[in-house]
């Protein structure tokens, strides 16, 4: 059995399998779209965050009747409001992000299907890049359209109240895309702590618990070091990038960027430790 020359310019291919990185994205593509706990797990996501703008917005809404008239205020302020109704499930959807991320590799490690992928993908780190890759990208465009959606739905029922946002202000676009960012991070960090633990329950109760648990048991504790470390965490800072006015560092928080940071430094910690255990440990 002969494999065609790979073209100059081509992605890298194994020397043992002949198989380019092009066909395991696709491979992986192929097992993420074909499994039901996917479809689920992102109409979930959706389905969560409509419904929590609805309800926000509806609350909202409620409680500004009888007061200061909203329509007045200065199209920021307005623009506000309906972006914090629009992201506001995003906390729920987290959670449903991050259990796909851990069922996405501890699924194959339950059914046995993790020997057939290393087989025709001997050198593991390209197939566990793959399954990133495309995770990755499936949660922020099903995140995107999950925040933009919500932003329609909060829209049509601040307009009762004569409360507007352009989508075009990078005011409102950016917190939005910043959501469903967030959303895939989650995911990604889900995914290597998945691949360190190889448990679906043992993963799903880790990762719950450091979005979850961890905030709370540290707010808790009555001791200055334990307060200083919340903001460090990776649901508060992963939050923060969508709800911060500003990118710059202030008195009030660390700003959009920092944020950032400490959320990627909490996926790249678990991505090198789904690598080393992926590379070092048998299947």
């Amino acid at each position: 059995m002969t494999t065609a020359p790979t073209r100059p310019g081509s992605m890298r291919t194994d020397p043992t399998t002949g198989l380019t990185f092009g066909g395991v994205l696709r491979s992986e593509w192929i097992k993420l779209r074909s499994l039901r706990s996917t479809i689920w797990s992102y109409g979930l996501v959706v389905a969560i965050s409509l419904g929590m703008a609805l309800l926000m917005s509806l609350s909202m809404v409620n409680g500004m009747n009888g007061g200061p008239d909203a329509a007045s205020a200065p199209a920021a302020q307005q623009a506000g409001l309906v972006v914090d109704a629009s992201v506001f499930g995003v906390y729920f959807g987290q959670l449903v992000a991050a259990v796909l991320g851990v069922l996405v590799i501890s699924g194959e490690y339950s059914t046995g299907m993790i020997r057939s992928t290393l087989t025709a993908v001997p050198r593991r780190l390209p197939a566990l890049a793959a399954k990133a890759v495309i995770l990755g990208a499936a949660t922020f465009v099903v995140g995107a359209i999950a925040t933009f959606s919500a932003f329609a739905v909060s829209s049509v029922v601040f307009a009762g109240i004569d409360v507007t946002a352009n989508l075009l202000d990078p005011a409102v676009f950016l917190p939005l895309l910043g959501g469903a960012l967030y959303l895939s991070l989650v995911s990604l960090f889900a995914l290597g702590v998945g691949t360190i633990l190889r448990s679906s329950a043992g993963g799903i109760a880790a990762v719950l618990g450091i979005l979850l648990l961890l905030p709370t048991v540290l707010q808790m504790i009555p001791a200055d070091w334990a307060q200083d470390l919340v903001p460090y965490l990776v649901s508060i800072a992963g939050m923060n990038t969508f709800t911060s006015t500003t990118a710059e560092a202030s008195a009030d928080g660390f700003g959009v960027w920092l944020n950032l940071a400490i959320v990627l430094g909490w996926v790249a910690a678990a991505g090198v430790g789904a690598a080393a255990t992926l590379t070092k440990r048998d299947a």
